[in-house]
């Protein structure tokens, strides 16, 4: 079930007698509860890959439901379901991650871009952006998915030069929020930029 980086030390030390701790039925643990602790406690101890940490939010929230899985994983709701929206993006995307591009960055390109060359040749161009310019252009990607890469990047840079203005909210308006984004499944930052622009446009 697990222990084979210690077997491996021990068996290095020479060691002539290694104990384990046996599992019977008694014990009520199946094969997919022994996958479910390895992979928890490989990830605890080692920090995974992006491949590897995607494969194991799959086979964990697949075995013990996506609740379970996020707790036992150490990581919030909404960060389990983006691996889990990049578990769908297809190999020749994952190869840019995470050196070019983020986990979310390739997640998204592959939404509004489904067409593989199509999502390639757009990947290498934004890998040269920074991340705030990269996200931009993503989001209007997303809204216009069949619009030129110059209009696309006048849009990102235009984007930038917005003004920022930071709200504070008590703890119940917070709360909503946080809701208001896992529902739309967008960050808590956009989700609030959403409200703000709906509202300024009624008024």
């Amino acid at each position: 079930m697990s222990g084979q980086r210690r077997l491996a030390a021990l068996k290095r030390l020479g060691a002539k007698k290694i104990p384990v701790l046996l599992l019977t039925q008694g014990t009520k643990y199946d094969l997919e509860d022994a996958k479910a602790a390895s992979v928890v406690e490989n990830l605890h101890r080692n920090k995974m890959n992006t491949k590897d940490m995607t494969a194991a939010c799959v086979f964990l929230a697949e075995s013990v439901g996506k609740s379970k899985a996020a707790q036992s994983l150490g990581i919030s709701p909404q960060t389990l379901k983006k691996y889990l929206g990049f578990a769908a993006v297809p190999e020749k995307l994952k190869q840019y991650v995470p050196k070019e591009l983020s986990r979310d960055d390739a997640t998204r390109l592959y939404q509004a871009m489904p067409n593989m060359p199509k999502a390639v040749k757009v990947a290498e161009k934004i890998i040269p952006f920074d991340q705030k310019l990269r996200k931009q252009y993503l989001h209007h990607l997303t809204k216009n998915p069949k619009s030129s890469h110059p209009k696309l990047l006048k849009k990102a840079k235009a984007g930038l030069l917005q003004q920022r203005v930071t709200l504070e909210l008590n703890k119940g308006h917070a709360r909503k929020l946080r809701g208001m984004a896992a529902r739309n499944d967008l960050e808590i930052t956009e989700m609030a930029a959403k409200i703000m622009s709906d509202y300024l446009k009624r008024r």
